[in-house]
Order: C-alpha cells, then sequence, then structure tokens
C-alpha cells in the first residue's frame, strides 16, 4: 500500500489534534521514504543514496499527483432551524478523472458530520424543504440528472422528475407541496422547407445540412447551440408531471422566487424580441400557475435575482445598468410587490453584490468582494451595512480566484472559506466563526506549501496602488535569489487573492517565486478602478501594473532579474503575449488560451455579441485600428522569447484559430514555439484533474527548458506524456 493509498483509506474530516497532525507527518515521511527506497534500488548505491536524500525532501513538497486527493466545500444550505448545515463535498477521482460531488450534513455545533448521499454518481444542488423535514437534490444516478427528494428522518428518497433536460435553479414553494425548476426546452425552428428526393432503401447517404440563423448561435463548452430556450417549471413534491409555466421563443433563467401564497413566481428574463443583442438587458417578471406572465420592472440594464420577502410585502434583486461600458457594479435593490418605489440599499458600496438573501422582514444579507476576498454583508431597509462574514473563498482548485457563496437562516450564516494552504472548508457565523470541516489534512498537513506573502506598490506608470501576492518556494533561503514567474489572471474583471491554487504552489514547489497581482481592471476595488482598462485592454497600462510588481521583488532581492518567466490564461494568456511584445526582459513565455487578433476573435467566438458595444467604441470594420492595437498580433514583429502556447481544441471564448495565428506568426519570425492542443477540451483546459496536472507540468517543462541553473526533478519522477507517472 502507498502512501497515498494508506491517506484515502484513512481519510478524516473531523479537527486534528496537534498530535494527530504530528502522527500523520511523520507517518507520511515513513510511507514516502519507504517508497522512494524501493524505486531507488535499481540504482547504483551513490545513486540510490543521492535519489533517496532528494526524494524525502521532495516529498514535503506538494506535487502534481496531490491534485487528485484535493477535496473542497461548496453550495453550502442551513436548515430552516439554523442546526445543520447540508453541502456539496466536491473531490476528484483519479480513475475516471473527473470532480464528484456528493452531499454531507454537518450540524452547527460541530458535533456530527456525516456522508448523507455519498456513491459514485454526482449528487448536488441541496435544497432543504421549508419545514426542514425534506431534502430536494439532483443526481445522474440514474443516467440524465433528475429531481430527487429525501425524507430525512427515514433516508427514503423519490425521484421526482424524468425529464430529457437538466433541471436547475430548484425552489420549493413556502407550503412545501411544488419545486419549481428551470429547464432547455428544445424549439422545433426550421428556417427553409427544402424537398430532398426519396433515400432509396438501404442506401447510406451523407448526414443531413445543418443550419444556422442565431446571432447567438455558439457557447463554450457547448458547441453549435440546437435551438432550444430556457423556462420554467413546476412539479409537485408528492408525485407527479413537471408542468411547463412560461412560453415564448425568450430564455427564462436564473434564481427563481415564489410569493408567500405560492401562487406566483418571480424571476428574471430579457423577453424582447432583439434579446439576442441586449447582453445586459433583463427584467423581472412574475408568472401565475396557469401560465399568466406578468412584467414588474422595466428599466434600462439588467433586474435579476428577484428574491420575495418571507411577508410578501418587498422583492430585493440586483440591479446593473446599461451603460456600454466594459463594467458596471451591480448594487441591491428593494420594491414593493407591484413594482413601486425602488431603493438602493447599497449605494455607498462600491462593489458588485451578488447572492441576496432575507434574514428577515427587514434586514437582507448579501456578498461582495473586496481586495482578493469574499465577504459577506448585511443590510437593513433603511441602508444599515454590517459586515456578518469574512475571508470567504477557496472553491476553485487551479488558481487563486476569489470565488465563494454563502447561505444564511436567521442569525446563521453557513459559508465557504480556506486558507492560502487549504482549499475550501465549511464555516458558520453564529455568535462566533466556527470551522466544521477539515478536508484536506491528509493530503496536506504533512506537506511543506509555499509562504503566501502580500506585496502593495504603486505601477510606474501612473502611480496607482497594486495590489498583489508572491508565493515563495517551500525551501525558501532570504540569502538567494530565486527564478520568479508571473501568472496573469483573466477576467480582466475578475481579481485572484490569497487563497489556495494547486497550480501555483505547484510552481513554487519546482524552485520558483510566483508573483501574482490585481491590476487595473480587476474587480474588488471598486468601479472607478476596474474601468481603469475601458479601451485599454491590453496596453501598456496593464503591463506596467505588472512589472512594477517584478522589479519591486527584484529588489527585494527574492527575484533573480536574469531568471524571468511569464504566463496567464484567457484574458492572463492576451496580457501574456501583449507582454512579450514589449519587453524581452522574460526568458520565456507560456499564453495560454489568448486573444491575439481583436478584429477575428469578436467574429469567431461566442462571446463577440457583449464585447463589440460594451469593450470597444464600435464595430471591428468601423475602428480596425483600435481593435489592432489592442492585438497582441499587432507587436509580433518584436517578439523574440521562447513561447509555448496552449489552447483546448474545442474552445469557443478564445477559439484555436486566435492560438494558431500567434503560432505561424512566431514560426514566421523564427521564435522558438511551440503550440499545444488540447483534445476534447473547451476554454476550461483546467477542468479535469489530469488536464490540470499536464497544463502545470508543460508550463514548468517549457520554463526549464531556458533555466539553465534550474535543479532537476529526483530521479524518481518520470514525465510520461506531459504528467508524472
Amino acid at each position: 500500500m502507498t502512501y497515498y493509498d494508506f491517506l484515502i483509506h484513512r481519510k478524516k474530516s473531523i479537527k486534528p489534534t496537534r498530535k494527530s497532525r504530528v502522527v500523520v507527518a511523520l507517518l507520511g515521511s515513513l510511507f514516502v521514504s519507504s517508497s522512494f527506497a524501493v524505486k531507488a534500488t535499481s540504482h547504483s548505491d551513490n545513486a540510490s543514496a543521492t535519489t533517496n536524500i532528494s526524494a524525502a525532501k521532495n516529498a514535503h513538497h506538494f506535487a502534481s499527483e496531490d491534485i487528485f486527493n484535493l477535496e473542497y466545500v461548496s453550495e453550502v444550505q442551513v436548515s430552516p432551524n439554523g442546526e445543520e448545515v447540508a453541502y456539496v463535498r466536491r473531490s476528484n477521482d483519479i480513475m475516471s478523472d473527473s470532480t464528484r460531488s456528493n452531499i454531507w450534513v454537518a450540524t452547527v455545533d460541530g458535533r456530527s458530520h456525516r456522508p448523507l448521499l455519498s456513491a459514485s454518481h454526482n449528487f448536488y444542488s441541496p435544497r432543504w424543504s421549508p419545514d426542514g423535514k425534506r431534502l430536494a437534490y439532483l443526481s445522474n444516478e440514474n443516467g440524465k440528472p433528475q429531481l430527487y427528494i429525501r425524507w430525512m428522518d427515514t433516508g427514503q428518497t423519490a425521484l421526482v422528475t424524468n425529464v430529457t433536460s437538466s433541471p436547475s435553479s430548484i425552489t420549493w414553494s413556502p407550503d412545501g407541496k411544488y419545486i419549481a425548476f428551470t429547464m432547455s426546452v428544445d424549439a422545433n425552428e426550421k428556417p427553409l422547407s427544402v424537398k430532398m428526393p426519396k433515400k432509396p432503401k438501404g442506401a447510406k447517404w451523407s448526414p443531413g445540412f445543418e443550419y444556422i440563423t442565431k446571432a447567438r448561435y455558439q457557447a463554450d463548452g457547448k458547441g453549435i447551440l440546437e435551438p432550444a430556450y430556457t423556462h420554467i417549471f413546476v412539479v409537485p413534491t408528492d408525485g407527479g408531471t413537471a408542468r411547463q409555466l412560461t412560453s415564448g421563443n425568450y430564455h427564462h433563467r436564473g434564481s427563481l422566487s415564489f410569493s408567500p401564497d405560492a401562487e406566483k413566481i418571480y424571476f428574471s428574463a430579457n423577453r424582447n424580441d432583439n434579446w439576442e443583442y441586449e447582453p445586459v438587458e433583463a427584467d423581472i417578471y412574475t408568472v401565475d400557475m396557469s401560465g399568466n406572465i406578468e412584467q414588474v420592472t422595466n428599466f434600462k440594464g439588467r433586474e435579476v435575482s428577484p428574491v420575495v420577502s418571507p411577508n410578501g410585502k418587498y422583492v430585493a434583486y440586483e440591479r446593473r445598468s446599461d451603460e456600454k461600458v466594459m463594467y458596471k457594479n451591480s448594487y441591491l435593490y428593494v420594491m414593493n410587490v407591484d413594482g413601486s418605489d425602488h431603493k438602493n440599499l447599497t449605494e455607498d458600496v462600491d462593489n458588485s453584490v451578488s447572492n441576496i438573501q432575507w434574514k428577515d422582514n427587514k434586514t437582507l444579507y448579501f456578498q461582495q468582494s473586496v481586495r482578493g476576498l469574499a465577504q459577506v454583508n448585511s443590510v437593513t431597509l433603511s441602508g444599515k451595512i454590517k459586515t456578518k462574514a469574512k475571508g470567504l473563498g477557496g472553491t476553485t482548485l487551479g488558481r487563486p480566484y476569489v470565488f465563494a457563496t454563502y447561505h444564511a437562516s436567521d442569525d446563521v450564516v453557513a459559508y465557504t472559506k480556506g486558507a492560502t494552504d487549504r482549499p475550501a472548508d465549511l464555516y458558520v457565523s453564529y455568535k462566533k466563526e466556527r470551522q466544521l470541516t477539515y478536508l484536506n489534512e491528509d493530503v496536506l498537513e504533512h506537506k511543506q506549501l509555499g509562504e503566501v506573502k502580500e506585496i502593495v506598490y504603486n505601477s510606474s506608470i501612473d502611480g496607482e496602488e497594486i495590489q498583489g501576492w508572491y508565493i515563495l518556494p517551500p525551501d525558501y533561503d532570504s540569502s538567494k535569489t530565486y527564478p520568479l514567474i508571473l501568472e496573469i489572471h483573466g477576467g480582466p474583471n475578475l481579481a485572484y487573492g490569497p487563497v489556495f491554487t494547486a497550480e501555483l504552489q505547484r510552481m513554487a514547489a519546482e524552485g520558483y517565486v510566483v508573483f501574482y497581482d490585481n491590476h487595473r481592471g480587476s474587480t474588488g476595488y471598486g468601479e472607478r478602478f476596474a474601468l481603469l482598462l475601458q479601451g485599454k485592454y491590453s496596453s501598456k497600462y496593464d503591463f506596467a501594473d505588472h512589472m512594477s510588481g517584478v522589479d519591486a521583488l527584484i529588489e527585494k532581492g527574492i527575484a533573480d532579474p536574469e531568471r524571468l518567466y511569464i504566463t496567464g490564461g484567457s484574458a492572463g494568456g492576451i496580457a501574456s503575449a501583449y507582454a512579450i511584445g514589449l519587453t524581452d526582459r522574460f526568458k520565456a513565455a507560456v499564453v495560454a488560451k489568448p486573444v491575439i487578433n481583436w478584429l477575428s476573435k469578436v467574429l469567431t467566438a461566442d462571446s463577440g455579441l457583449y464585447q463589440i458595444p460594451f469593450q470597444f467604441p464600435g464595430k471591428p470594420w468601423d475602428n480596425v485600428e483600435h481593435y489592432w492595437k489592442r492585438s497582441p498580433l499587432s507587436l509580433v514583429g518584436n517578439v523574440t522569447t521562447p513561447t509555448m502556447l496552449i489552447t483546448g481544441v474545442n474552445d469557443k471564448r478564445t477559439p484555436m484559430s486566435e492560438t494558431e495565428q500567434f503560432y505561424q506568426a512566431l514560426k514566421i519570425q523564427k521564435v522558438d514555439t511551440v503550440l499545444v492542443k488540447v483534445p476534447e477540451s473547451s476554454h476550461g483546459i483546467a477542468a479535469k484533474p489530469s488536464r490540470m496536472i499536464g497544463k502545470v507540468e508543460n508550463i514548468l517543462a517549457w520554463f526549464k527548458k531556458y533555466d539553465q541553473n534550474h535543479t532537476q526533478p529526483a530521479e524518481s519522477e518520470k514525465t510520461v506524456n506531459g504528467g508524472v507517472e
């Protein structure tokens, strides 16, 4: 039995004591050392001794295979009585190369933590019934995802739906008699009436032609979209047939909220005939049990996520203006149920709010991101704001994005919270903060991870304050300088933070200082900061934000100025490609899923209908110079940096054609470059555990190729097809 087998069989989720942590660490050393010692017996005595020393040292560092053993908490739901929290426990399956979702339940007092629905199938979207006696959830245990209900006292479960498409946004009616959900419904739309000759019996003809008529005809992860629309359904909780309530060729997506008498459902949609060309337009509607639809709001912009107050007097919702810019704050509004008297309760909150929930009839909860971490706030109807929980994050394993969630019942707030050395665990705030799960002690307690440190500096281009972080190698020696990897986040209107990151910890474990920052355009620093890149992405401005941080770490004596490397994905790929057109300071670059030519990107990707009006001054053929100036391809004549390009074959967000343009251009320039295509992958090239490993190991291999001073891995580590054997 290997050490990893031992950990899988002995995995615990209770709070570890100091003594148990020491035991786990010692066992880890014994298992890993003995494992490597056996592997080393085929070498000479001297080689064996060297390998054992190196392997024993590296065994305490974060390894690529550790990614398969990581877990994290998501989709938390507090029971109506505030005593229990159901949550989705996500773990990686090494055999199926997938992420599994099971449902666990923990008591708020921390005395009990047990699996509720745990198997090789996926169980997710838990939702308590209003009386707390039942739990609705979604599962694929019978093939396609379906809606189930579990009776909490007996453990009995019932299959509630037998639908052909995946339900989502499941919502109980206040009386517990119905569950509403949304689901995609195929549309029978034929643009032409074409008469073909009759095919003879037994003949094998080519497949029929495919027709595309919609402006929004493709989506990343789905490919070319078949004509279909998302509608609202209701189904009785004691069994019956799901019934469609909404109609029309429109999408009725997002969260749902019943009126207290269960006669109406509030939802958000864009039911305008021009909806395909209005990416930030949506209004709030109601639909009754007979399918009658009424419009409640009619403002320019997006009114979404309606939530009815317990007494049925008010509706809270999120609202964003339709100003043609790349980012605008979303605010928490409250109105009367008849659509009158709209009031902005978060006018003084200079960040977007989300996940609105009523605490009672006078107070609401909401979530926002602030300087690299998420937090939960409460606000009264008079606008008084308090902070309920801080430091939320950790619900993404690969890179350190500010992703988190929470759920509340009265005064009990449950949420996902990790740390720089742990993915998200389950926390609750009730009188005080309490951690309820410890999901990764078996994997990470005995590991020496890279220490994450904050750095705040001023951009050289205009003095703008920039917040960033850097990860030190596990065996960091302050008397030495280290090679540095600059890793740039996507978006660009997203943000990184001081949370766990498997990819960047792998880089640090290989002896690199890894630097990442929230450059101008990042969220969590106010609307002004997010709009500093309006019409300037990518440009010398965000480039200066990155390089000023790199120079600050060089000045601190941490980074070696002769051993600098750069990488990033999506918007970070754009910035990386743009950067190597502005400087030759980097020894090598890895550009992941980039945009290289904005003129072609907005006309081939799934996001062009939004980016053209909101990110650019006009249509590409009317603004060729502007689009070209923002394109890394305009600077390719300056590039001398050896560059790896990596993109998913099925990427619709930043299509492969973008990457291939840069590859061809670099080859014409005789720059050393390699194109890595990720088969069967869309924009999320690290969506599967092995793909995350393959991504980071390819990046490391490319950088090591151009760092003659880098220490090679121990002989016991053999690289096979881009991964670790």
